[in-house]
């Protein structure tokens, strides 16, 4: 019975526009195609996407009420320190990286990646088991990973160089943070849609929800392209970077299945709580990494989360972490 269901769930999931859009991407690369996308497009359906769950999630958060969020949210604030703290310990002991690099694999994977969340919430729906709708403010809260990391990364330093002149402005990185593009356009739809509500929504519907997916997909094709070029960065680091790259993200995707699940949500919050907590970031998180740790080597950090574990959570992850859940709940 369970291999069935975890054959329909690989079928499903591989056969998704969303993976195939992902795979396309890849080819294309490998055979040095011409494609491309301008960068204002880029910015334009990044904008767009995460916008657009937010608005999504903040019209039905009006309709579940803030007491159903309170527990899960408190769960993905433990997660804030448990996963920069172990990405940080792995990342030193199992590749052996120094503190700057360690720190910045640790802020990349402490934060989320928006399109394994929306990859996860399609899934999720598509296999009739959708996440509850205020799963965008779960992603929200894991965003304070990156601050987690960065402060490992200044007491580190400043340990390492015995009191030297070493200084990483947190408050700085704080308001940086805090003004990064997906923080304000996550907490700023989730505000919009509990103000405007369902009936607000119904107006805006056609643009926000109906062509979400479609321009979903071409992201996807896009990144896959990137992901594509990234992957060639891991024959210059070796296989160690390939293990942190799986092992870490499948255990903390399992370990955020079950907790999801225990502190109360379905079936699909739960795999969509353990897609969260596995995912790495390759968007925003960088940009603060770079202000913050300009020492550290970005096809180091980039190829983990881009190459490595992106492309892995999106083709293998996914269904993996939705058959726990199945099992689990079952």
């Amino acid at each position: 019975m369970f291999s069935s269901e975890l054959l329909d769930i690989l079928r499903v999931s591989f056969l998704s526009p969303l993976v195939l859009a992902f795979v396309v991407g890849i080819a294309a690369t490998l055979v040095r195609s011409e494609l491309e996308f301008p960068t204002p497009v880029l910015n334009a359906i990044s904008i767009y996407l995460v916008f657009s769950i937010a608005l999504q999630g903040g019209t039905e958060l009006a309709e579940a009420g803030i007491g159903a969020v309170a527990l899960p949210a408190l769960a993905a604030l433990a997660f804030v320190l448990y996963v920069p703290s172990v990405s940080y310990v792995t990342a030193r002991r199992v590749i052996g990286l120094d503190i700057a690099n360690a720190a910045a694999i640790a802020a990349l994977y402490g934060s989320v990646s928006s399109v394994t969340f929306f990859a996860a919430l399609a899934l999720a729906e598509r296999l009739g088991n959708p996440a509850e709708p205020f799963m965008p403010v779960m992603v929200s809260v894991m965003e304070w990973g990156i601050l987690v990391a960065l402060f490992i990364a200044r007491w580190r330093l400043r340990r390492s160089e015995r009191g030297s002149d070493t200084h990483i402005p947190l408050p700085e990185i704080l308001i940086d943070t805090l003004r990064g593009r997906s923080v304000i356009l996550l907490l700023g739809g989730l505000m919009i849609g509990v103000i405007i509500g369902e009936e607000g929504f119904r107006s805006i519907k056609p643009v926000f929800g109906d062509a979400f997916r479609g321009i979903l997909t071409l992201f996807l094709l896009e990144m896959g392209m990137v992901a594509g070029r990234q992957l060639r960065e891991f024959f210059k680091l070796g296989p160690r970077l390939l293990v942190f790259g799986i092992v870490l993200p499948v255990v903390n995707g399992v370990i955020g299945v079950l907790v999801g699940s225990l502190v109360g949500l379905s079936l699909g919050g739960s795999f969509v709580f353990g897609a969260i907590i596995a995912s790495a970031s390759y968007i925003d998180a960088p940009a603060a990494v770079r202000s913050a740790l300009p020492q550290a080597n970005p096809s180091i950090y980039l190829t983990s989360s881009l190459g490595i574990t992106f492309p892995f959570n999106l083709l293998v992850g996914l269904p993996f972490y939705y058959a726990v859940a199945v099992w689990w709940h079952s």
